[in-house]
């Protein structure tokens, strides 16, 4: 009698990207969304948001400066990192990357420096160049991941929409708080722009509606759309699998349906306080939005 001999192999995969890349989007969205909104009273000339301006712009290269970082970080030789910027390919998102993300920094110093100068004609003109320098940035962050077929969850046309649409709710949020903290705390009179902080929250309401109308799109294709097995698997990640606490609970939940309706019922919309708790939970479902996509996206089983 011959014994069948079953060997079962456990072989744990490192995840390729984690953590540090999903923070670095992260801050990176918030950079480009606060860039965008830095311009509305400098490039498109809604005046009641020029209080904001200059703050936005230091917010966009302050949280710049630290996006890098996670992803020198990342890297098992962190040293490394200066062979992409001179070994170019062409049809590498990652080299056109590094580009944008050597450009867009430059940009907005150069654009914040014309704005603190108060020079309006040149500020205009470097914000101009900014948007889609801003709109590049983040908007590769989810191209990239879209280009990776073999990954369901990432291989959609919706990835880029859905980042750059993120990076506008996590900047506009951002704001709100910094705004809030600053006239409340680092002012003479220690008034509040009520005015202001209420537009930009129905700025944040409904773009945090646009947020959730692409995920739910992003779900349904998946779920309905596509016939593959590993699609209806990565959706499944999210709604019953490991993930669906961070996903449903934090990010849809808590970081878009509360924050919504707190920023639209009669009752709420009109509280400081209550603006100030939906821009914190705006911030946190984001970040997990972050997680979800990018290590999310990586635990479903290659075919």
């Amino acid at each position: 009698m011959v014994e069948e001999l079953i060997v079962l192999y456990n072989v744990p995969h490192e995840l390729p990207l984690g953590i540090l890349i999903a923070t670095y989007f992260y801050y990176t969205g918030v950079s480009a969304g606060s860039f965008v909104l830095s311009t509305l009273a400098y490039v498109f000339g809604y005046e009641k948001y020029k209080p904001i301006g200059k703050l936005a712009i230091v917010m966009a290269v302050i949280v710049l400066i630290l996006a890098p970082l996670h992803l020198i970080l990342d890297l098992a030789q962190p040293q490394r990192f200066v062979h992409i910027l001179y070994m170019f390919n062409a049809r590498s998102m990652i080299s056109w990357g590094t580009i944008m993300l050597t450009a867009y920094p430059l940009n907005c110093v150069i654009y914040g420096y014309f704005m603190f100068k108060e020079n309006m004609k040149m500020t205009r003109i470097f914000g101009l160049i900014g948007i889609p320098l801003a709109v590049g940035v983040h908007g590769y962050c989810g191209f990239i991941l879209s280009l990776v077929a073999i990954r369901s969850l990432w291989h959609t046309a919706l990835m880029p929409p859905l980042f750059l649409v993120s990076a506008v709710v996590s900047g506009v949020a951002l704001m709100i708080l910094i705004v809030i903290t600053k006239q409340r705390f680092f002012t003479l009179d220690k008034k509040i722009n009520v005015d202001l902080i209420f537009s930009l929250g129905k700025i944040l309401a409904w773009t945090l509606v646009l947020d959730l109308f692409l995920v739910g799109v992003d779900l349904l294709e998946l779920t309905y759309v596509y016939s593959r097995t590993e699609a209806y698997d990565a959706a499944m990640l999210l709604i019953k699998g490991p993930l669906a606490p961070l996903f449903l609970i934090g990010e849809i939940f808590l970081g878009g349906i509360v924050p919504f309706i707190l920023l639209t019922h009669p009752r709420t919309s009109s509280s400081i306080k209550v603006v100030t708790l939906a821009s914190v939970l705006v911030l946190i479902g984001i970040y997990a939005m972050r997680v979800n996509w990018v290590v999310g996206g990586q635990m479903t089983p290659l075919s």
